[in-house]
């Protein structure tokens, strides 16, 4: 065991760094190979207050089969085989652009948005637009519509939600003609305007579960469909960072990264050997033990703490049983057994011991003071 914490000690640099690859290897590692959407906001795979784990199980007990897609691909071949089935789609990033909403709209029976952004809304250009977000000061909203289900399902939560006009509006905010929810004319799209009336956390307030339920449950078959940042680079929407870099990036970014790394373990602070030396100013002494204390710590200087230690005690035993500055430590050892009346071999072994931790040289030097305690109260 001392070997290999000497060994630590020499190459302590190394070592941090090597932990530290480690480490990040691990978490990119767990990151990958975790199961996708266990957190993503509206994921049927999120159980928590802002995934839709709830909903896609009650909507599956009433017999709709909510299937989950992972990609534009995935999300037009279910709806191929499904014809009529109701898309919803989360795509609170504006991944997909015009040409792939068109095929997604071709395809489905009836679409579903949710928060949509507003280039998200051009592209279906079904006359339905943004039109602000939800008042603070209102928190309910009832329907104030003649459609059925929202009649059905009751009032709901506005907090933070997005109102949307165009259509047929409910849930409008008093003195507002936008509202919560917009449906076109022929019933093929339906924008929800906050995701609280399907998440897991919002879906068991006021009338979210009804309305979510009614909403979606029309068909047999409901593809839920959030894009990711693979179905924008699929489309070239957007471009990636190994687009926008040059080729030579491929090639020299590794070798700056192992030498940086060269360069810090080359230049990298290492602790040398603890040296004595005079105070350029006056320090308060108790701040000038707290300060070697923490010195002797990081060095591991177990053998100079406690030859401290054990040399302080035996200067103070000797002050109070008054043996004189010329005494030796046998002697001091002598004084306090006659003293308390102990045997000279307890004492001895106690003053002698050579603790070979920290944690024993911290018990140590505790049985030390209470010894000195003894030794002034009798």
């Amino acid at each position: 065991m001392s070997g290999a914490r000497a060994w630590l000690r020499r190459h302590r640099g190394g070592a941090a760094i090597g932990a530290a690859a480690a480490v990040g290897l691990t978490v990119v590692i767990s990151t990958q190979l975790a199961p996708r959407g266990d957190s993503l906001p509206l994921s049927v795979h999120n159980a928590g207050p802002g995934g839709a784990r709830a909903v896609s199980e009650i909507l599956g007990r009433h017999g709709v089969e909510v299937q989950d897609v992972e990609s534009f691909d995935s999300a037009t071949a279910a709806l191929a085989d499904r014809p009529g089935a109701t898309l919803l789609l989360y795509d609170r990033s504006g991944f997909l652009d015009q040409s792939r909403l068109d095929e997604l709209t071709a395809s489905a029976g009836r679409v579903v948005l949710v928060t949509p952004r507003l280039g998200t809304l051009k592209a279906f250009d079904t006359g339905i637009s943004q039109a602000g977000v939800v008042p603070e000061s209102t928190a309910l909203l009832e329907p104030g519509c003649d459609l059925t289900d929202p009649a059905a399902a009751g009032a709901v939560s506005g907090t933070g939600g997005f109102l949307y006009d165009g259509g047929t509006v409910c849930f409008s905010p008093p003195g507002s003609t936008a509202g919560l929810l917009a449906r076109t004319d022929d019933g093929g799209l339906t924008v929800l305007g906050s995701t609280a009336l399907l998440n897991n956390g919002g879906l068991a307030g006021h009338g979210h579960a009804a309305l979510a339920l009614r909403t979606l449950g029309g068909s047999e078959v409901v593809v839920w469909y959030l894009p990711g940042l693979g179905d924008a680079a699929a489309a070239e929407s957007t471009q990636t960072l190994d687009d926008l870099a040059p080729d030579w990036v491929a090639f020299l970014g590794p070798w700056l990264v192992f030498v940086a790394v060269l360069a810090i373990v080359w230049r990298g602070r290492r602790l040398g050997p603890l040296v004595f030396e005079p105070l350029p100013v006056v320090v308060k002494a108790v701040e000038t033990a707290e300060g070697r204390a923490r010195l002797y710590q990081d060095s591991h200087a177990l053998d100079r703490a406690r030859d401290n230690l054990r040399a302080g005690t035996l200067v103070r035993l000797a002050q109070a049983l008054r043996v004189g500055s010329q005494a030796t430590a046998d002697d001091v050892v002598q004084a306090v057994a006659r003293h308390l009346g102990r045997p000279v071999r307890d004492i001895s072994g106690l003053i002698q011991e050579r603790p070979g931790t920290a944690t024993r040289l911290v018990q140590w030097s505790q049985e030390l003071d209470k010894l000195e305690n003894e030794v002034r109260t009798r």
